[in-house]
């Protein structure tokens, strides 16, 4: 059976930890996020900001970013996805973009996890299908939401439980092992998470339909968290990355977490800093596990 393509926001996709193997040889797997939402396929609408190949000219591996209200996702397509990389190589963001891919987690150690999509088709779009695409996305949240918030109150909480208030049984299974691998889930976050997706869509908040324009006249929430200088942890950071890049692949996690420790720079400051300088456009990921300074 062909997996339902999810609708849901980058904050959510990109906040998920667990991944599951549905088990046997050709069982999907699926990344859960914190909302119980099982993914193995997603459904993706927003502004493609920037594609690059990151491979060579023989063997590309193309890399895009797409925004959406509340984050970025990242793309890899390469030579098993041919489609995929064909489109993303004659693109000229930034474009809104359609997206349908798998969903992917790279866990370099335990308790560190990247997550991307592996497109199967991607479709340059107009305006009107990224609204389209929010206001589902706002919707599935909610639902997962109402869900979610009911599961909390049952204990012992299982499928049965969920099951018994109309809960489906995919629906339900993710639910019970976001909780077991999450603990009680922060709803307020969520909650704040669709009230900035419906935001989106009202005029006063609107950017102009230019995808180009959109770039740099976000929404009030996005004007707050523009790019800044980096701060003094993100320029050893940098320094970390630029000194192991030794062979222009770009610098191992494994070596960057241990160069930041001996640089009395603990693990959850390290990740703040890579996200907050992917998001900078100061360092890229030319492959899953490694970061290359721009």
């Amino acid at each position: 059976m062909r997996e339902v393509a999810w609708r849901l926001f980058a904050s959510e996709y990109n906040a998920a930890t667990l991944e599951m193997d549905g088990g046997g040889e050709r069982a999907p797997s699926y990344v859960v996020t914190p909302l119980g939402a099982k993914v193995n396929r997603v459904f993706v609408v927003g502004v493609i900001t920037d594609v690059e190949n990151v491979g060579t000219d023989i063997q590309p591996m193309w890399r895009a970013r797409v925004s959406d209200p509340t984050g970025t996702f990242r793309i890899y397509a390469g030579q098993y996805q041919p489609e995929a990389a064909a489109t993303l190589s004659k693109l000229k963001p930034p474009v809104f973009g359609a997206i349908v891919g798998k969903s992917r987690v790279y866990s370099p150690e335990a308790g560190t996890v990247f997550t991307s999509i592996r497109p199967e088709r991607i479709k340059a779009v107009d305006e009107t299908v990224r609204d389209y695409w929010i206001l589902e996305a706002c919707r599935s949240l909610r639902k997962r939401l109402d869900t979610m918030s009911e599961a909390l109150k049952m204990d012992p909480l299982t499928k049965d439980g969920l099951a018994k208030i109309g809960v489906k049984e995919a629906i339900a299974d993710g639910i019970v092992q976001a909780v077991n691998h999450y603990g009680t889930v922060d709803l307020s976050r969520y909650t704040a998470m669709l009230a900035e997706g419906l935001r989106y869509l009202l005029p006063e908040y609107r950017e102009p339909a230019d995808p180009g324009e959109a770039t740099v006249s976000p929404t009030p929430a996005a004007k707050e968290e523009a790019p800044s200088e980096p701060d003094e942890t993100e320029l050893r950071v940098l320094e970390i990355i630029a000194t192991l890049d030794k062979d222009g692949k770009g610098a191992p996690w494994e070596g960057i977490l241990e160069a930041a420790v001996s640089k009395s720079v603990a693990k959850d400051a390290l990740e703040e800093s890579i996200n907050s300088l992917l998001d900078k456009g100061l360092i890229y990921e030319p492959i899953l596990g490694r970061m290359k300074k721009i």
